[in-house]
């Protein structure tokens, strides 16, 4: 065991030694010659796929610039650098101070400008206002990087992953990193609703809900967690047994949403303003103009994803995006968020869901399984587009099969080809990774999803998507204007910096926006 150990942190090190390694991660059978894949994850991913998804990277993620520089001198050479992605690389923002030592924590922060360009940040319920009227914007003691350092058993702190707010959006702002806010409305008891939810209920109420969810609080209010008397229950029916609670419940969402709007006023770029409603609305558990909704989470207020998208119109700025958000690949979502734009809700983004969290699957797709193959990606994706929106792949999760070279380079090919696909796909414009660190993810999360082990060290996964990123997506080139001055170039959509010298042999630099 020792033996294994010794050769995972060498080969792992191996990466790290150097800033910007020559790491091979193949994309054919002939170039895998350690044989880290089979022979029949190959044939999926063969090299006509590769091809294809090779020209549409070209054809959707890059653009023809044009541009006129009127004071260029005789010497016409004109040095183009890409500065910013247009496309969305981002990670969630969870562990914000919390990694235990100061060299891990910077280490943490400098991913956010050099590999994401966006952080999304923790606005979940249930942790950001653990008291009723008292939510988490300002930093406190217990926030500090001083005390999580001290901090001997982080996981079982209810604000783990769960930093206040203000502190990441300043940090954010101060490095030029978009933001994203998740989330502001979702059903669930172990993640969202607050411990204190059922104060909004009369004795009566409370009374009642006792007898339907006897086993609360849990994660889902599935048929064998409640009574076998509310899954029989009408809509009306439920209406009576609960009349003060989803009014009630509808002000506090109102009211929590217009405070989030109003303490960032558009400093944040977008929300995730539903999430995962999309099987309450299959199941019809949420009929439109009702008071109630039979969740599969529990009781919830009328109408909560049309209400909810209408409250975030109402107090956001219009430039913020409000997204839908979900789990669920299958038309049914598409369904329900074309509703809910034909009800006159404001929805911008569409938010898909991608994780892997099983280390068995994860070697599964190595040795051939038809799991996330380019047909079934391009399947779901293709649902999704029926809705006429752009794509947010907004929680993605990629896990190492081992701790061993093989387990650890598995992990770095799957996010490497997946990415590739994901980024060739016309409608998307971002991905977001999920958990970066390893063993920093919620309670029973699989430990090993990370770009990083616990001490900050890089695996190979990181680097697959740093030479995506920064490296084989990113235009960097010379060229020579015309005799008027006019320069054409063609790149990957973002903004570029343009260095060139004027008549008087001056240097000069600009900037240019490709899109």
């Amino acid at each position: 065991m020792r033996k294994t150990f010794l050769a995972v942190i060498a080969f792992t090190m191996g990466f790290i030694a150097n800033a910007n390694p020559k790491i091979s991660f193949p994309r054919s059978l002939a170039e895998d010659t350690n044989g880290y894949m089979s022979e029949a994850y190959w044939k999926i991913w063969n090299e006509e796929e590769q091809a294809r998804i090779d020209s549409d990277i070209e054809k959707y993620r890059k653009a023809d610039g044009e541009f006129v520089l009127e004071d260029i001198g005789r010497n016409r050479d004109v040095k183009i650098e890409q500065i910013s992605h247009e496309f969305i690389f981002g990670a969630h923002i969870f562990n914000f101070n919390q990694l235990g030592k100061k060299e891990y924590n910077d280490r943490y922060k400098e991913l956010y400008g050099t590999l994401f360009n966006r952080a999304t940040v923790p606005f979940y319920w249930k942790d950001f206002e653990i008291e009723q009227g008292k939510p988490r914007f300002a930093t406190e003691e217990r926030d500090t990087e001083e005390w999580w350092n001290n901090c001997k058993d982080p996981q079982s702190e209810l604000h783990w992953r769960r930093p206040s707010t203000d502190q990441i959006v300043e940090f954010c702002e101060s490095k030029g990193i978009r933001m994203h806010g998740h989330v502001l409305v979702w059903g669930n008891r172990k993640w969202q609703m607050p411990n204190w939810y059922k104060n909004l209920m009369t004795p009566e109420e409370l009374s009642a809900f006792k007898r339907y969810f006897p086993n609360e609080p849990n994660r889902w209010a599935s048929k064998d967690k409640t009574s076998k008397e509310w899954k029989y229950l009408s809509f009306d029916e439920v209406a009576q047994a609960f009349p003060e609670f989803p009014k009630r419940l509808d002000n506090a969402i109102e009211n929590r949403i217009k405070q989030i709007a109003e303490r960032y006023n558009g400093r944040l770029h977008s929300y995730d303003v539903v999430n995962e409603s999309a099987e309450d609305d299959y199941a019809n558990l949420i009929p439109e103009n009702h008071s109630v909704a039979k969740s599969r989470y529990g009781i919830m207020n009328g109408d909560y994803p049309y209400k909810a998208l209408k409250w975030a119109e109402k107090y956001f700025p219009q430039e913020v995006q409000l997204n839908i958000n979900d789990y669920l690949k299958k038309p049914s979502y598409t369904a329900q968020t074309k509703r809910l734009i034909e009800r006159g809700c404001k929805i911008d983004v569409m938010g898909l869901q991608m994780h892997l969290f099983d280390m068995a699957l994860c070697q599964g797709i190595a040795d051939g399984w038809k799991v996330q193959t380019p047909s079934q990606v391009r399947e779901y994706i293709g649902w999704a587009n029926q809705a006429g929106l752009p794509i947010h792949l907004s929680e993605i999760t990629v896990i190492a099969p081992s701790q061993e070279e093989r387990g650890l380079m598995i992990q770095g090919i799957i996010t490497q080809q997946l990415y590739r696909l994901w980024f060739s796909q016309e409608k998307m414009i971002g991905i977001t990774w999920w958990n970066v660190v390893d063993g920093c993810g919620a309670k029973n999360e699989p430990t090993f999803s990370g770009l990083f082990t616990r001490q900050m060290e890089a695996k190979p996964a990181y680097h697959a998507l740093n030479q995506l990123i920064n490296h084989e997506w990113k235009t960097n080139t010379s060229v020579k204007a015309d005799e008027n001055g006019k320069v054409k170039f063609r790149g990957f959509k973002g903004t570029y910096r343009i260095t060139y010298k004027d008549k008087k042999g001056k240097t000069q630099t600009i900037e240019y926006t490709l899109k």
